[in-house]
C-alpha cells in the first residue's frame, strides 16, 4: 500500500518526548485510536481505558544495540551501520557518509571494499545481502563486534532527530538483554513510550503481556525495501498464553511490526501458535493476511514504508487510509520519538 499523502518535514519528532518540556515522560506522546474506520484522539496514557480486560500486547523484548560505529576507507571517514549477525560469523553492514546531521546518506558497496574500524579491526563487503537489498553487504569482520559496539558505536540515527542520544533513549521498557549479546540493529519503537507506571496499570485493568523477540535489522530513511530476514523466538510459555487469549474472549495485539512479524512466523496454517525460534523471512501482505493478531500499536510509517502493507493486512486499506488522514490533519509526529497509532477491529 502507498498513500497518495506526503508528510511535511516539521511533523518529524526531533526529540524523545520526555525532552520536549519539564516533567515529560515517555507516555507524553499522542495515541490515535482506529476501530475499523472509526477514529479518536487520545494521550498514550489513555491506552489503559482503549483495550480491556482479557486483552493481550505482544511485546517484542529485543534490546537495541549501539549498531553505528565510524569507519576508514582510504582516508575518507565513513559510518558502518551493523545491521545482522548471520550463522557463519558474518554481518550484513549497510555503508553511509556522514553529513553531521546523521548518517543519512546510502553508500554504495562493492565487493572487496576494505573499511578500517576503531581498534585495529575492520571488515571486507563479500557480497549483497539479497537482491532486494543491495544497500546492505555481507561483510567479514575482523574482532569481535559486539565488543566494538560496547567501546566505540552509538545509537543509529537520521537526519530526521535533532542530535545524537545517549543508548538508553533507544531502549523500551521490555527490553532483556539477549544469552549471546546480539540485539536490534534500530529499536522497536512501538514500544517506547511505555513507562513501567503505564504497564503496571494495564496489568491491574487485566491486560496480559507475552514476550516474543525479534532481533530487528537496520531499516533505511529512504529506501522502502521488503523485510528481509531476521532473527526471532517465540516461547513456549507465550504461545500457551497467545493461544488461550485465542480461545476465550480477548484479542490479541502487537506492539509493533516486529513482533506482528515474530508471532505470524510462529503460528500454523490452523492460526494455532507454537514455540519456534530461528530465522524468519515471512513479509505479512493483504494477500497472506494475519493469523493471530486482531490489532496492531504502532508507530507513524512513511507513505511509500513496506510496513504499510502490514497495517493493511492487520486492519484493513480502508482503516489505515483513514488513520492516517486523520494524523495529518491532526498533526501527529512521525518516527521513533513521535506519536503511536492503534488499529482494533471495528466494534459491533
Amino acid at each position: 500500500m502507498t498513500l497518495a499523502v506526503q508528510v511535511p518535514e516539521e511533523l518529524s519528532a526531533r526529540v524523545p518526548a520526555e525532552q520536549r518540556g519539564p516533567g515529560l515522560d515517555r507516555d507524553a506522546v499522542r495515541l490515535l485510536v482506529s476501530r475499523g474506520t472509526a477514529v479518536s484522539h487520545h494521550g498514550f496514557d489513555e491506552l489503559p481505558r482503549q483495550l480491556r480486560a482479557g486483552d493481550l500486547l505482544v511485546v517484542n523484548t529485543s534490546p537495541t544495540l549501539a549498531a553505528a560505529m565510524d569507519g576508514w576507507i582510504g582516508h575518507a571517514r565513513v559510518v558502518v551501520h551493523f545491521s545482522t549477525r548471520g550463522d557463519d560469523g558474518r554481518w550484513a553492514v549497510e555503508l553511509r557518509d556522514p553529513d553531521g546531521t546523521g548518517t543519512t546518506r546510502a553508500r554504495a558497496g562493492a565487493s572487496g571494499t576494505a573499511v578500517r574500524l576503531p581498534g585495529g579491526a575492520g571488515l571486507v563487503l563479500e557480497e549483497p545481502l539479497s537482491v532486494c537489498a543491495t544497500r546492505l553487504w555481507w561483510a567479514r569482520v575482523t574482532g569481535r563486534v559486539l565488543s566494538l559496539l560496547r567501546g566505540h558505536g552509538r545509537p543509529i540515527r537520521y537526519s530526521y532527530t535533532e542530535r545524537d542520544q545517549p543508548l538508553s533513549v533507544y531502549q523500551t521498557v521490555f527490553a532483556l538483554p539477549s544469552r549471546d549479546g546480539t540485539g536490534s540493529a534500530e529499536m522497536p519503537s512501538a514500544a517506547r513510550p511505555f513507562t513501567a507506571r503505564l504497564v503496571a496499570e494495564l496489568v491491574s485493568r487485566g491486560v496480559q503481556f507475552a514476550p516474543v523477540r525479534l532481533h530487528t535489522g537496520v531499516a533505511s530513511a529512504e529506501a522502502h525495501e521488503p523485510p528481509y530476514p531476521e532473527r526471532f523466538a517465540v516461547p513456549e510459555a507465550s504461545a500457551r498464553l497467545i493461544n488461550a487469549v485465542r480461545a476465550g474472549d480477548g484479542r490479541v495485539v502487537a506492539v509493533g511490526t516486529t513482533a506482528v512479524r515474530a508471532v505470524e512466523s510462529a503460528a500454523g496454517p490452523d492460526g494455532a501458535v507454537r514455540a519456534a525460534e530461528g530465522w524468519t523471512d515471512l513479509v505479512v501482505t493483504p494477500e497472506r493476511g494475519v493469523r493471530v493478531v486482531d490489532g496492531l500499536l504502532t508507530g507513524l510509517h512513511e507513505p511509500e514504508a513496506s510496513h504499510l502493507l502490514m497495517l493493511e493486512a492487520v486492519a484493513g486499506r480502508a482503516a489505515v487510509g483513514r488513520g492516517y488522514e486523520e494524523a495529518l490533519r491532526e498533526r501527529y509526529l512521525w518516527h521513533e520519538f513521535g506519536d503511536v497509532h492503534l488499529l482494533l477491529p471495528e466494534e459491533a
